[in-house]
């Protein structure tokens, strides 16, 4: 899976994210609403370049065109009509919009695949996450194991 924003081209990991994703998904202090975190390079490697389905779960790099360099991650895990995302941007990057941009890429890149849901979880204390999701239109559903699942529906008129 690869598409691009405004500002940002979101692609399969390649060999040389590796290490700027460990910088930020190993900040345990930036990473306190997320998992997927405090791993080795080696078990990062095995995640991250191995084969990737969208049925099972993939992680997405996300690379800022201009310079090239990795400023975040997006997950996407699909169950038939319904997709549930994750995102995390770089601390050098946060509240720049990348976030909000990337996601809506994403939303449309789903709806335009055939999703009829999107899903997402995320902290109550995430308070960032929390005004993204409902920035773009996510309704809080329910309260799952500590989590709060917010649901976006993209389905067209037949």
């Amino acid at each position: 899976m690869t598409f691009t924003t405004t500002r940002c081209l979101i692609r399969p990991f390649a060999q040389h994210d590796i290490e700027p994703f460990m910088a930020y998904r190993n900040d345990l202090e930036w990473m306190q609403h997320q998992s997927f975190k405090g791993l080795t390079y080696e078990e990062y490697e095995r995640s991250l370049l191995g084969e990737q389905a969208i049925t099972q779960g993939m992680q997405l790099a996300i690379i800022d065109q201009e310079t090239n360099d990795l400023i975040g991650d997006l997950y996407v895990h699909q169950d038939g009509p319904t997709s549930w995302i994750g995102y995390t941007i770089s601390p050098r990057c946060a509240r720049q919009g990348y976030a909000s941009e990337v996601v809506s890429g994403l939303i449309r890149h789903l709806s335009d695949r055939g999703a009829e849901t999107i899903k997402a979880g995320c902290l109550p204390t995430n308070e960032a996450s929390i005004a993204l999701l409902e920035k773009l239109n996510f309704v809080y559903l329910t309260t799952e194991d500590d989590e709060r699942i917010y649901q976006l529906d993209v389905s067209r008129p037949k």
